[in-house]
């Protein structure tokens, strides 16, 4: 089974048919709408396990977290890593910017016949800024790669 098609479906019932809301798992974070696979290497597509809404996504090659924080949509980039998992991603990533951090921890898991991804069938996103409280929200999705 190719992970194209499904990552597609996925980002298209995924993209907002209205202006972006707030996600019920945070007030703090947004849905980040429909995201293109890379021309190169790979992405994770995450998604908050509370109302499924699309929060994020990390390029390895870009070495990128996009998220939605107050209604923007930002890069914020890597700034650590520890552990490792499949197809570049680290077990645990952290991430700086825009005067806030969020650190990524997610299982990727492998499977036969899922070609060119993986399933993160669980994870978590820390978004942390100074002054303001942190929130750690649930997250799971697919990964999609490109050659």
């Amino acid at each position: 089974m190719m992970i194209a098609p499904l990552l597609a479906l996925a980002l298209q019932a995924a993209a907002p048919a209205a202006p972006p809301i707030v996600s019920a798992a945070s007030p703090l974070l947004g849905p980040i709408g429909q995201q293109a696979l890379p021309a190169k290497g790979c992405a994770a597509y995450l998604w908050s396990t509370a109302d499924r809404q699309l929060v994020a996504m990390a390029s390895v090659d870009r070495a990128t977290l996009r998220v939605s924080v107050g209604g923007k949509t930002i890069d914020l980039a890597r700034s650590a890593v520890s552990g490792t998992a499949p197809l570049g991603f680290a077990a645990s990533t952290e991430y700086r910017g825009e005067g806030m951090s969020a650190r990524l921890t997610m299982d990727v898991v492998q499977q036969e016949g899922l070609t060119a991804g993986a399933r993160v069938p669980s994870g978590a996103l820390q978004i942390d800024r100074p002054g303001a409280d942190g929130v750690v929200v649930p997250v799971a999705g697919l990964i999609g790669c490109a050659a």
